[in-house]
Formats: structure tokens, sequence, C-alpha cells
């Protein structure tokens, strides 16, 4: 069975602690190479993970022959220019959330896409985890009625000024890096597109990230409100509400890789939830099933996982979200 082959860029923590060791997993997957600006670190990286080679720039990884795909975990800033140079030296990619920058970038790397003629497809491992695969299932077979609204929470913890997602320019702050999810959820599960938003920001005053950022998202069909924030703790939550019932997710975006994972479907018989059924889903890591789904895409010609038309719509809810904050009042996302 032929195996894509992989050049991660960088030694981001995500791709070290998560990623890498969930992708070696794969059937259909070999990380091949890792780069970094500073040798020793990619060598110290390859090395802890037994990956065989190790290059000292992103550029050597880029021009090696033998690598047929890029994992690209840097920070959000270096997220498209590094993406559209890989896909110049005829590399796939899987680029990590958000793919970029605003909704502009996006359709920047959709031409580079179109031109080369490789796959490119964003890391949302949200898409392909049974948990959600499920829900959309029941939603869309009418297990609670016709689904009203959505409700959800993502947060975390981290004042450090010198960490990315606390750094303006590098596309920092809460909305990019976990409120993309609960705005990926909901359009994943309603099946639309939001026609309008609107949006509440609280920045730090020393970082100029958004510290917390609440908003409604308005689709044809029903309302998505959620809040997230960098400077709270450690929280995430999102449910489902339809007119005969609602589903919740227990973790809904880092579901741990060891431990089953669960939803609870609730009947909406009485208030004290005597209606629940919960499912469980078997132990598995959201990231080897990433990898191998996006694996197969390139193998097989058909689109990845998350393409490039979902990123865009994605991104263009998060720009209009900002846009929302800034001029109080309701906006609609551009595409």
């Amino acid at each position: 069975m032929h195996k894509l082959r992989w050049g991660v860029l960088g030694v981001a923590r995500i791709a070290t602690t998560k990623v890498i060791p969930a992708m070696q997993r794969c059937a259909l997957c070999e990380i091949a190479a890792i780069a970094s600006r500073d040798s020793d670190r990619a060598e110290q990286a390859a090395a802890a993970l037994n990956i065989p080679k190790a290059y000292g720039s992103y550029e050597e990884l880029l021009h090696d022959p033998g690598i047929d795909a890029i994992y690209n975990p840097l920070p959000n800033h270096l997220h498209v220019p590094w993406s559209i140079h890989a896909a110049e030296c005829g590399k796939h990619v899987l680029c990590e959330k958000p793919v970029g920058l605003n909704a502009a970038e996006v359709r920047q790397l959709m031409a580079a896409r179109d031109r080369s003629g490789v796959t490119i497809g964003e890391a949302f491992m949200v898409q392909v985890h049974p948990q959600w695969v499920r829900t959309v299932e029941l939603v869309r077979g009418g297990r609670i009625g016709t689904l009203r609204y959505a409700v959800g929470t993502f947060g975390y913890f981290n004042d450090k000024p010198s960490n990315v997602r606390n750094v303006l320019e590098y596309g920092g702050g809460g909305l990019m890096d976990i409120g993309c999810y609960p705005i990926k959820v909901s359009r994943m599960v309603f099946g639309e597109e939001p026609v309008r938003v609107c949006g509440s920001m609280r920045r730090d005053p020393a970082f100029g990230t958004d510290m917390l950022t609440s908003a409604m998202l308005e689709y044809p069909s029903g309302h998505c409100a959620f809040s997230c924030s960098t400077q709270v703790a450690p929280n995430q939550s999102m449910q489902f509400y339809g007119v005969s019932g609602r589903i919740e997710l227990a973790i809904p975006y880092n579901a741990v890789p060891n431990r089953a994972s669960h939803i609870r479907i609730d009947d909406g018989s009485d208030i004290l939830g005597s209606g629940i059924v919960v499912e469980e889903f078997a132990p598995c890591d959201q990231y080897t099933l990433q990898g191998d789904a996006f694996a197969r895409a390139v193998l097989d010609r058909t689109p990845p996982p998350v393409p490039l038309e979902d990123s865009l719509a994605n991104m263009a809810v998060i720009d209009a979200i900002v846009r929302a904050a800034e001029s109080g009042q309701w906006e609609r996302p551009q595409t």
C-alpha cells in the first residue's frame, strides 16, 4: 500500500506532541522529515520522534523530492505564505487552522492550489471525529426535530506575552485560535452558511488581541451563539437544540484519544433530563483519522475533508465578527 510521505514545517508543540505521533499511526502516512529554522531543534525533534530526516530550513524540506505532502503548523501569519510556497514546489498541504488571517488570504491560497494542481486542506480535525459525524447524522435525520439554535463555549488561560496566541501581528487572539471551532461545527451541523453576524470583543490592553469574544450567527433556519476566551478557566462545550430535543457533546473539540467519547441525546421529555440517552464512541485519535482522510483524498484525487472552499466560508464569518465588534452592527460574511 502506497503511503503519502510527509514533511513537517517547524517544531510547534501541537505538531510534536499531538499531530506527528498520531500520524505515525496512520495507515496511509509516513512522517519522513521535519524542518526548523534552527537545525539543532530540527535534529532534536527528529531524534525524539524517530523521523528519518531533519532540515535546518523550510526551503530545504520543500525542495526534497522524497516529500509528497507538507503539514504546516506554523504561527497563523505564516500559514498562507508557506502553504503557497509548498504548493509551488508541488507539495500537497494540510495547514493548521485558521488557514489564513482573513478571507483575502484564503483566496490567495485557493489561487495557488488551482495553479499548482495540488491538494490543500485545513486541519479541522473535528470534521472526521466519529462523535461529530454522528451528531451531523442525528440532526440531519431529525432526531431532535428542526434545529433551532446552537450554543458553545471554548476557553483557556494564557497570559504569556511571548506566546504566539498573544501576539497581534501573528494572528493571535481567542477568535482566531478557538472561536473558529464553534463557527466551523455550527456551519457543519446546520448545513448552512450564516447570513449575518453580530459580535463583541474585549481586547487585552497589553497585547491588543481579543481575550474575550462573543458572537451570534444567524442562519437561515436558526442561530448559533458562542463565547471564547484566552483568559478564563479551561472549558469547552457545544449543544444543539431542536424543536423536540437536544444533543450535547461532552468534550467537543479536544476529545481525549485514549478515552471513549460521548454525546448526550435528550428527547426533551422533562427538565430533569429523564429522557437522556448517551451514545459512546470507542477511543480514537482524531489526528490519526485526519491524516488518513487527507492522504486518501490525495491518493484518490478527491476533495480533502476540509477543502479551501469551506475554509473561505469559515474565515468570512470570522472577518464579519471582527467587523461587527468594531461597528456595533450586524455584518454579512463576504466570501
